[in-house]
């Protein structure tokens, strides 16, 4: 007989992944990680003046697929720690250090497992 794995609690998330939409990305947001929806905001006015600008849906795309990536990480506290961890190496490293690149590395790959993780969905 096998032994059944359970996943961590480290790695289960922290609420179901939200649809991709202005309003379940910000309401994640909220719960999250509510220090970052001033900038969230920010952004996506930006997205919306860009795009009535330009007549392009690119730049809102780009808003919501940015913030799905920082949300997807942010709802698994695993990766959630990951990321902190790492952009406080960045910031302690001097720019082109082996640790700095060492860290910035984890930054991409943190970002990339959200990336895979939402593309399967």
């Amino acid at each position: 007989m096998t032994a059944q794995r359970h996943p961590s609690p480290a790695s289960e998330p922290l609420l179901p992944r939200p649809d991709r939409t202005t309003a379940a990305l910000r309401a994640a947001v909220a719960r999250l990680m509510p220090s970052q929806l001033p900038e969230m905001e920010r952004q996506m006015e930006e997205a919306l003046s860009s795009a009535a600008r330009t007549g392009r849906l690119s730049p809102l795309t780009s808003f919501l697929d940015s913030w799905a990536v920082a949300v997807e990480t942010a709802r698994i506290p695993e990766a959630a720690k990951r990321l902190r961890d790492a952009e406080r190496a960045v910031r302690a490293a001097g720019p082109g250090s082996a640790e700095w690149r060492s860290a910035m590395e984890e930054i991409g790959a943190v970002q990339g497992e959200a990336r895979r993780a939402l593309a399967e969905d």
